[in-house]
This record gives C-alpha cells, sequence and structure tokens, in this order.
C-alpha cells in the first residue's frame, strides 16, 4: 500500500498519472471516476470528490428505479462525497500508471450514508470494538474462466461459451496449469496491489478456479475482495478471455464464496477459544448460535442475486440447511481449526457476494448471539443434506420476506437499511418476473 507522500512521489515522477476514486455500490461493484493525477494532486486530494447518489440506488443494468428513499426525482438526484480512505491507497500494476483509493459514501453533513455497503460493515465493526472484539476474516472466492472474450460472449447471447478446462479440475496440477498464464497474472498483480496471496487451485466445475488470499482485519478483507474481483476481470479481458463470478453460470457446480471469521480481543487474545479447557470457549459457542438464528432473515446479504438460490441443491457442496458441524461440509456453518485458528466457516455465499453485506451480516448476527447468549443448537452428525434442520431460502422471493420480517435485521442494521434492501429485492424480482426468457421460449415456442 502506499503513503500520500509516495503517491505524490510517484505522479510528481510521472510513474502515475491515473488515480481511481472507488466505493462499492450495492451489487459490490467498484464505481467511482479515474482521475487526471496531477489533478488529483492539486484540488481534488483536498477538496474531495461527489457523485450522484443514485449509485446506491439501482439495478444490475444501471438503472434508476424509483421507490428509494435516498434517490429519486422527488428527492432531486443529489449528490453524495466520495470520502477518501487514505489507508487504502494502492498500486493497479495490470494498469500500468494507476494507483487507486477506497471511498465511504457521506451526504452534505458528512455523515456515512448508512445503507452503503461500506458504511454497514463500519458499523459493525464499530459495535464489535465497543464490546471488546476485533473481527479476523477470509473470503474464499471461486469462479468460471473461459477462452471467449466478453464481447463475443455478449454477441453469441452467453451460448457456446468456451470453458478454460473442459473436464474437473479440481486440485489437478496439470489443469490449472492450463489456465496458469491468467491466474498468475491475477496473483502476481494482487501481491504488488497489497494483497497476501496464498495459492491458485482448479475446482469441479469446467474453467472453475479459486485463488486463496491470507485472512485480515474485516474492512481489509472486503476491500481486498473487491479490488481482486475487478482485476481479475480486467486481466481477463486483456488476454482475450472471460471470467464470471455469477453463483451458477451453468448446470454444473456453482461458484462459491465460503467465509471464513474469528473474533480476537483488542489486544490479539484469543475469545473464540479456552486454553485451560483446550475447547471452544462460551463466546464461540454464543456467536455461532447467533449467526445460525440470523442466516435465514439475513440471507439476501449472503444470496443476494436471482441466481444465487439455484445454487443451493442436495449434494452439490452448497448448503441447504442451516446446520453446524466439525469439518462438516454438508453443513451451512463448519467448524474448522483449535486454538489460535479456531474459526467458523460460512458456506452460504456464492462468488456473486457483496463482501461487505455478508460480512456485516454474519458478524451482526454472531454479536447478536454473544450479547443475547443464545444457546447453540446440538451438532449435527452426517449428512445435513438428508436432515430435519431449517432449509436455506430456495429463491428470492423467500428471502426478502424473511428480511422484511426480520425484527433482528431491523435492530441491527436499523429500518431504513432494511427497507433500502427490500426494496432492491423488490426491484430484481419485478425485472425477473416480467422477462421472457430462453427456457420458456424453448419450452413453449412450438409445443404451447
Amino acid at each position: 500500500m502506499l503513503s500520500v507522500p509516495r503517491l505524490r512521489q510517484e505522479i510528481t515522477e510521472g510513474r502515475i498519472d491515473t488515480v481511481v476514486l472507488a466505493f462499492t455500490d450495492m451489487q459490490g461493484r467498484l464505481q467511482g471516476k479515474l482521475c487526471h493525477a496531477q489533478f488529483f494532486l492539486d484540488s481534488m486530494l483536498e477538496e474531495g470528490a461527489e457523485g450522484c447518489n443514485y449509485l446506491l440506488a439501482v439495478d444490475t443494468e444501471m438503472n434508476t428505479p424509483g421507490g428509494y428513499a435516498i434517490s429519486s426525482w422527488e428527492a432531486g438526484y443529489g449528490d453524495m462525497s466520495f470520502a477518501m480512505d487514505l489507508d487504502t491507497i494502492r498500486l493497479m500494476p495490470h494498469n500500468p500508471g494507476q494507483a487507486m483509493i477506497q471511498c465511504d459514501l457521506t451526504a452534505h453533513d458528512g455523515q456515512l450514508i448508512p445503507m452503503s455497503p461500506r458504511a454497514m460493515l463500519r458499523r459493525q465493526l464499530d459495535r464489535a470494538r465497543e464490546m471488546g472484539y476485533q473481527m479476523l476474516t477470509g473470503t474464499e472466492l471461486e469462479f468460471c474462466v473461459y477462452n471467449t472474450s466478453y464481447e463475443d460472449a455478449w454477441d453469441s447471447n452467453y451460448q457456446s461459451l468456451v470453458p478454460a478446462n473442459k473436464y474437473n479440475v479440481d486440485y489437478n496440477i496439470l489443469g490449472s496449469q492450463r489456465v496458469e498464464p491468467l491466474l498468475r497474472e491475477v496473483r502476481n498483480a494482487m501481491y504488488t496491489a497489497g494483497m497476501t496471496v496464498e495459492s491458485a487451485k482448479g475446482e469441479c466445475n469446467f474453467g472453475q478456479h479459486e485463488i486463496a488470499f491470507r485472512f485480515d482485519e474485516g474492512l481489509i478483507t472486503a476491500d481486498n475482495h473487491v479490488v481482486y474481483k475487478l482485476a481479475s476481470k480486467q486481466i481477463a479481458h486483456q488476454q482475450g478471455k472471460s471470467i464470471t463470478f455469477m453463483a451458477k453460470p451453468n448446470d454444473r457446480e456453482g461458484s462459491s464464496c465460503h467465509i471464513h471469521m474469528s473474533l480476537r480481543g483488542l489486544d490479539g487474545e484469543l475469545t473464540f477459544w479456552d486454553e485451560e479447557k483446550d475447547a471452544r470457549s462460551a463466546t464461540y459457542d454464543h456467536f455461532i448460535a447467533g449467526v445460525l438464528k440470523g442466516m435465514r432473515e439475513l440471507s439476501i446479504f449472503y444470496a443476494p442475486n436471482i441466481n444465487s438460490y439455484k445454487r443451493f441443491a442436495k449434494g452439490s457442496f452448497a448448503p441447504t440447511s442451516v446446520a453446524w458441524g466439525i469439518d462438516n461440509r454438508s453443513c451451512a456453518v463448519r467448524l474448522v481449526g483449535s486454538g489460535q485458528s479456531a474459526r467458523m466457516e460460512n458456506r452460504l455465499p456464492g462468488g456473486d457476494v457483496n463482501p461487505y453485506l455478508a460480512l456485516s451480516a454474519m458478524l451482526a448476527s454472531g454479536l447478536y448471539g454473544i450479547e443475547h447468549q443464545l444457546e447453540l443448537e446440538p451438532m449435527m452428525d452426517g449428512n445435513a443434506y438428508e436432515s430435519d434442520a431449517q432449509v436455506v431460502p430456495s429463491a428470492m422471493r423467500e428471502a426478502r420476506d424473511l428480511l422484511h420480517g426480520s425484527s433482528l435485521a431491523r435492530e441491527v442494521f436499523g429500518e431504513d437499511v432494511v427497507e433500502h434492501y427490500v426494496h432492491y429485492a423488490d426491484v430484481e424480482l419485478e425485472a425477473f418476473e416480467s422477462a421472457v426468457t430462453d427456457w420458456e421460449l424453448h419450452r413453449g415456442f412450438e409445443r404451447l
């Protein structure tokens, strides 16, 4: 990462000519401005930048539907400020001459806009600190690679895409090496961009891979996640390929984003493990119980798109049961490690997840469990897919209704945030339910 003096030096000596000011929108995408570097130094570094607040009230295609309280013709479609987090200055080496700064979003009074994903996570991290905790987390993000460019994929209506591997390459070195020119470039670029890169491995779907990064403090992990996601797509484009992070891009295995999380004390002391008993602590159990309690009600933050719910299928390594188990991949919550490495894995999110929303939901519900000293239900033994445990929502409509009726969500996030994301779901559902799909045409054009 770069300091402000180092950024200034890089600009004045001509090595950086573009500064990207970026924030994360509801869909987990980086939006913002590409600024001429010298103008950034002369004006924007001190004076700041602004953008229309509709950017927190659009759908995936950047349409501006009505019904959002913060942004509408009635409210005048005003501006919001890009509050630069100067701890996030980084090089973007795959785009020579470019640096990026990630931003919070504030209203004219300087207050964080509460439904901004980064603000939602900040609020929960502050709440954790007030309770004496810090959060450590890592996101394991899977994606599918195609030897088809984004432009050709669009022109072909996303038919006949050519996967980078044509068979299951889970942990397969040969399969990974076939895609290594792309994976290597992503790993090296992200290392230069300030991330701790661990490894790459193949996955089950054709052309499916994962690059792993070391866990970190919550906001850093989320910031790194969205930068990595953007950069991976840009690097794939530069190589004439495409990457998708869709949760379920085809009929084979979906792409997950397993989230590992633990709490530590503010001085780094263990809170999830009782060293005397060499066993889980009561705090850990309460945290797990809270995450389980909130899982269905907050599932829109783990599975934010129509397509997300098609990933949840029995025997698919994507969870269907709201249950926990020790090193049990059939459960939504899998406990891993002991002592310093004790952590929980949330297996519900897919590759399309907005990390700020998912981490906010997970931390908020876990802290709720600690505050209310919720009792942890019995561990799941065996196959959770065939159990009588509660099941995760099977469609976005169900998830939307659960969020709307959730007193837990309204307590931990506030009424305005809940209503904002309920409306987000309504917009997506209306768009999907009014669309005529290929499935309908193939099924009914001639035969009905």
